[in-house]
């Protein structure tokens, strides 16, 4: 006799969607000039960004989703990582210079670019997040290589556009499923 197992867990995405467009749209009204870097970016990007992302990535493994669990993960990470170079950086221990921070965002849109390629057959939403990201990363890197202020504010502006389209993706998700049908294209 065959048994079958039936998935009646809940889909990650929509955590792992939050925790990672709320995060990455504070920071960037920051980078488009609206305040200051705080406190509050660093604690949603310690807990929301990383942690939270680092538990969907994981539920998505459990899942088989490789996609979804290699990017939650890696973004959980990144926001990880971001906050202990702004900590150490603040604390001027092993500090790192503009070019080593610029390098940082150039790889990061290396790896974003590897992400969007993903995405090329899925979603349109998924395409416009990945897309704005790997962009994203490259207007920091070149803002932090150049030192150049033009550079991080339209950063901003692009990092706003991905942090909405994350949370635009994350509300289809939550409110497709919960009303059985479309309430907000994907």
């Amino acid at each position: 006799m065959e048994r079958s197992i039936k998935d009646t867990t809940a889909n990650p995405a929509p955590l792992g969607l939050l925790g990672f467009g709320t995060t990455t749209l504070l920071l960037n009204l920051h980078n488009a000039g609206l305040f200051g870097l705080n406190d509050m970016i660093l604690m949603m990007g310690l807990f929301y960004g990383g942690f939270a992302q680092i538990i969907a990535g994981i539920q998505e493994n459990k899942k088989g989703n490789t996609f979804g669990a290699t990017a939650f993960t890696s973004y959980g990470a990144f926001w990880w990582t971001l906050v202990g170079i702004w900590v150490l950086n603040k604390a001027e221990y092993l500090a790192a210079d503009s070019v080593a921070l610029g390098s940082y965002m150039f790889v990061w849109g290396l790896v974003t670019f590897i992400f969007f390629i993903g995405t090329l057959n899925g979603a349109t939403i998924g395409k416009i997040v990945f897309g704005t990201l790997t962009i994203l990363f490259i207007l920091l890197g070149f803002h932090f290589v150049l030192e150049s202020a033009l550079f991080g504010k339209l950063a901003g502006f692009v990092g706003i556009i991905c942090g909405s389209s994350a949370i635009y993706e994350a509300a289809g998700l939550i409110l497709n499923e919960k009303y059985g049908k479309q309430i907000l294209p994907l």
